[in-house]
């Protein structure tokens, strides 16, 4: 049931566009896998293959770690609401920070964010799409406004306070640099 693709088809950008939340897996050669649902408006497909997320400010910092020792990505997406279907992406992403100079250009993609921490750019080698038909109906109720108060609440300098604290490293303490001193 399964079929590979080299790129996104238009059909299939549809798909993603009509999805409410995402998945994004990484790993480094070591540790844990990491497996993350995103949502918020964070996602968009700029060509067939190229997909650009961006990465709010949260407990846990895997992809950013684990993309600086192993450069590889998973994107998934499934469909809850209608078609029964499971698309993945599978290839290669660039980790852009705040300081980075591809940074605001793709931010700006995105609606305003007190909390965005990293830009992902994503090439895409792989689709893939499979059946879903074991995936259960669910019905989206809206989005949870929880994260963008949190940020708002924090500022720019309680931001920067939670990354130096708790955002610089992986769960198995692989450096994440969200910020400059990590690259010395």
């Amino acid at each position: 049931m399964a079929k590979q693709f080299h790129q996104l088809s238009d059909v299939l950008i549809r798909f993603i566009q009509a999805q409410h939340i995402f998945f994004v897996g990484s790993a480094a050669a070591s540790g844990q896998v990491n497996i993350s649902p995103k949502g918020m408006d964070s996602l968009r497909v700029l060509d067939p293959n190229r997909i650009v997320w961006r990465n709010l400010t949260g407990s846990g910092n895997e992809t950013a770690g684990h993309l600086a020792q192993l450069n590889r990505m998973t994107l998934m997406w499934c469909g809850f609401e209608t078609k029964p279907m499971i698309l993945r992406t599978y290839g290669t992403g660039r980790t852009l920070h705040p300081r980075d100079a591809d940074f605001a250009a793709l931010n700006a993609l995105f609606p305003a964010s007190d909390g965005a921490r990293q830009i992902y750019d994503v090439t895409v080698d792989i689709v893939q799409t499979s059946c879903g038909y074991a995936v259960p109906f669910m019905e989206y109720a809206g989005e949870r406004d929880v994260l963008s108060q949190w940020a708002a609440q924090k500022g720019p300098d309680g931001i920067a306070q939670y990354w130096d604290t708790r955002n610089r490293h992986t769960i198995d303490g692989i450096p994440t640099h969200i910020l400059d001193t990590d690259q010395t």
